[in-house]
């Protein structure tokens, strides 16, 4: 459900003490947030916010497409690290990892992978 139009859009009232200061200031340092859930409003561009994710804070400066959106849509929480290559490899054989024998052990008593059973062909029918 969206918040009303009538209420305007939720801004954390530090964040816009913290802008109101700024703007006497010639050195805009970075605004340390947590309020993930405040959007982002004209008077924020060109500012520079700390974004907080849950565990680190993640630096973004606002441009004017932001304008709207919210500030934590711009903090990602969760990292995604990637699919392993030999992830990618088993997928695409389609087979477990073979296991090597022992060391030491002579090749006739290493264990003997059970074959694919091969399927029965079907009787043909004679179409007369």
């Amino acid at each position: 459900m969206t918040r009303g139009v009538w209420k305007g859009p939720f801004v954390h009232p530090s964040l816009l003490k913290k802008i109101d200061k700024l703007k006497d200031q010639s050195k805009k340092t970075p605004i340390k947030t947590w309020s993930r859930n405040s959007t982002i409003i004209p008077e924020f561009v060109g500012h520079s916010f700390l974004i907080h994710n849950g565990k680190s804070f993640i630096p973004i400066t606002v441009s004017e497409e932001m304008v709207g959106h919210k500030l934590g849509e711009f903090s990602p929480t969760r990292k995604f690290s990637g699919h392993t290559p030999a992830d990618k490899k088993a997928a695409a054989d389609g087979s477990a990892p073979k296991v090597a024998p022992a060391p030491g052990a002579s090749p006739k008593s290493a264990p003997v992978a059970p074959s694919s059973p091969a399927k029965p062909e079907s009787p043909k029918k004679d179409s007369k």
